[in-house]
């Protein structure tokens, strides 16, 4: 894998500075991690909700058949409220296979634009690269979830090797197994390691590059309050993501709607 283009990193650098100032006046409550190879969470927090499993991920990897909808969430003690449809009109953005160089500035460029914090399902893999890019995604107030370290379906591994994928992932509260694909087994470890499965409400399949127009009408369709929206900023190309997105939430924002980063 090459490092940032030349051309990126003013880009990566003018963000970084902007979101360092706009922290000074504000200060995070979230600190600065990289990938890690075990993730913990105080016991204090008490036992985990069930899973959020909704459609399968279908970016990378064999397509499996959707898991049934569980969206019935049993709420946690604050901070980590998963009563995701108690806050009004807030929907939750998502965006895996990241970071990357090219795109995720751009989508963070977006975010800061329409004041948008969202969820970055990330690769410990590409953590290991751009770690500068999670830093920036921190510094400006978005959540980053564990996406496992390169992307294997878990599903398909032996046990101590998808145990092995998972915990080398980025350090959070929060686990999104590429494909989509998991089971009891993967639910277990994920739970061991203090994390949740999360998957989502709406798949805009913006991986197929659909056309800008696509992936808007995906996001349009399935907004309503609490729905987790999966999008992609890594993995490709993701100009077409990056359109929908700015379009979407022009039209989302005049209509009441805000937007959140998942409790990871």
């Amino acid at each position: 894998m090459t490092k940032p283009p030349g051309k990126i990193l003013p880009l990566v650098a003018a963000l970084l500075c902007g979101a360092v100032l706009a922290q000074a006046a504000k200060p995070s409550d979230h600190s600065i991690t990289s990938a890690a190879p075990v993730v913990q969470v105080a016991s204090a927090h008490g036992p985990l909700s069930p899973p959020i499993t909704h459609k399968q991920d279908r970016s990378v990897g064999p397509r499996k058949p959707p898991h049934p909808s569980q969206r019935s969430i049993t709420p946690t003690t604050a901070p980590d409220d998963w009563n995701l449809t108690a806050h009004g009109k807030v929907l939750y953005l998502t965006f895996d296979d990241g970071p990357q160089p090219e795109w995720t500035p751009k989508v963070l460029q977006v975010l800061r634009k329409h004041k948008a914090h969202a969820t970055f399902f990330v690769l410990g893999i590409q953590v290991a690269q751009f770690p500068e890019l999670v830093t920036l995604e921190r510094a400006a107030g978005h959540h980053v979830g564990n996406h496992t370290w390169d992307h294997k379906t878990l599903t398909l591994l032996p046990d101590v090797k998808m145990r092995q994928e998972i915990a080398s992932g980025v350090k959070s509260k929060c686990l999104r197994p590429p494909t989509g694909a998991t089971n009891a087994k993967i639910e277990a470890t994920a739970a061991a390691l203090h994390q949740r499965q999360v998957l989502w409400d709406v798949d805009t399949e913006d991986w197929t590059k659909p056309g800008t127009a696509k992936i808007e009408h995906e996001i349009l369709r399935g907004a309503r309050p609490g729905a987790i929206i999966l999008m992609h900023d890594g993995g490709g190309n993701r100009s077409q993501t990056v359109a929908a997105l700015d379009s979407a939430l022009t039209k989302l924002t005049k209509l009441g709607y805000s937007y959140q980063s998942l409790p990871c």
